[in-house]
């Protein structure tokens, strides 16, 4: 097992040490040969003769060697290791690589998506591609840890579930024993019914959504991070527990990844001391106003509307994030609380973050009869939620709670331009690991 990583060379100088890594690179200079080794933790130069030869990219190895300061002239700013070199005294080959079919040695990865992920394996070993999941893991860490530090307790919703929570068509079958269960669309119900064990609670699992759709900003599967609170006073508790988690999750993403935020020359959101917040109407009053574009009649806003109201909020707020309130019944889950000053529109919200949804919340519906009157309307039968229901049958407090995307987090915070790139195996309509038109076609021969 190792127990030096190449980060922690930088304070062993004149030291001898042991370590293992990947070759990222070779330079031959015939009697001095250089490799830069890599690991999870960064890059180091490492110096040797003969022994060193015959390496290639990709060969994982084991050095034994001493810790030596580079001259300043050959000192290498661009890494946290460019201070220190490593003398080999011992070499030996772990595992010998065939030749990769991407140069991973440049600095940015100049492939196609469809190339990217159909050697993902190999392209998550970029530095730059890693940098991608070291600050998605901080977005969910931070998540974790805010929410516990808040008295929320985690727990693990089921992946497969009887009946849909978000209503219509877009979810996916799956043949258990002699019936049809389906992927869950999202936590939501079961989040509901542990609020009777633990009155605040969040799991970070993943979701399904069957949408035909083939686009920049969607995946079939995503990791949701999910988080439900009982005996709220007001549905805007709901939206500052949201804004509270946000604000942490950027201090933390620039705290802890400088060098993977200049790695994409990203910067992290501007935080408002208060998030705007718009009522949907008025979002489309103001789209209408500034870009002429009539879309107050419609229940929802479009990708391009988004943007248009995310600019906004940059140049009348000074904020990266704005909350769009009060979406209609029509298009809000069956659980959703109607607002009572304005029955046909909802006490929900949906986050804003550089132009796209990061996340959706709301105040849930409480009242037993009234649920069971939404899950008619809804075309579905209250028999299918029986075990649901129950939570609400035997008395269920004021609750609301919310949704964030992690992979859309991630995409935003970095600039990337495809949220498949924030996801480290991605789901979608042509792929499951392989292209789903290239492994047809291996299958038919």
């Amino acid at each position: 097992m190792k127990k030096l990583y190449i980060s922690q060379a930088v304070d062993k100088v004149g030291k001898e040490i042991e370590l293992s890594g990947w070759v990222h690179n070779k330079r031959d200079h015939k009697k001095i040969v250089f490799i830069d080794l890599r690991d999870q933790t960064g890059i180091v130069q490492v110096v040797g003769g003969e022994q060193l030869k015959d390496l290639m990219p990709e060969d994982v190895v084991y050095i034994k060697g001493m810790v030596r300061q580079r001259p300043k002239n050959l000192v290498n700013p661009k890494l946290k290791t460019g201070g220190v070199e490593i003398d080999t005294k011992e070499f030996r080959l772990i595992s010998k690589a065939e030749i990769p079919p991407i140069d991973l040695t440049k600095q940015v990865l100049n492939v196609s998506l469809p190339t990217l992920l159909d050697y993902r394996p190999l392209t998550l070993r970029h530095p730059k591609i890693a940098a991608i999941f070291r600050v998605q893991e901080v977005i969910i860490e931070t998540f974790r840890q805010t929410l516990k530090d808040d008295g929320f307790c985690e727990f693990q919703a089921p992946i497969l579930v009887p009946a849909q929570a978000e209503g219509g068509a877009e979810i996916f079958p799956v043949k258990y024993f002699d019936h049809t269960v389906y992927l869950g669309q999202s936590p939501q119900l079961y989040k509901q019914m542990v609020l009777g064990m633990f009155e605040k609670v969040f799991t970070v699992t993943h979701a399904f959504r069957a949408e035909p759709s083939v686009t920049t900003r969607h995946l079939t599967e995503y990791v949701s991070l999910d988080a439900e609170m009982a005996f709220i006073d007001s549905w805007q508790d709901i939206i500052e527990k949201v804004e509270e988690l946000i604000k942490q999750i950027v201090a933390e993403v620039n705290k802890e990844c400088q060098e993977e935020l200049k790695m994409h020359n990203a910067d992290t959101p501007k935080i408002p001391k208060k998030f705007p917040q718009l009522k949907l109407r008025a979002a489309q009053e103001l789209i209408f106003k500034r870009s002429g574009r009539d879309i107050r009649q419609e229940p929802d806003l479009s990708p391009s509307d988004e943007e248009e109201i995310s600019r906004w909020a940059q140049e009348e707020k000074g904020s990266d994030f704005v909350f769009i309130t009060h979406y209609p019944v029509s298009k809000r889950p069956f659980y959703t609380y109607p607002d009572p000053k304005d029955p046909e529109y909802t006490l929900s919200f949906d986050l804003l973050g550089r132009g796209m949804e990061w996340v959706t919340g709301s105040q849930r519906i409480n009242d037993y009869q009234l649920l069971v009157d939404h899950i008619r309307e809804w075309g579905n039968k209250p028999e299918a939620f029986e075990l649901y229901l129950q939570a609400f049958r035997y008395g269920m407090p004021p609750e609301g709670g919310f949704a964030m995307g992690a992979e859309r987090m991630t995409a935003r915070m970095l600039g990337l331009n495809n949220i498949r790139e924030a996801s480290l195996f991605p789901r979608d309509m042509q792929r499951v690991d392989l292209r789903l038109s290239t492994a047809d076609q291996k299958s038919k021969k």
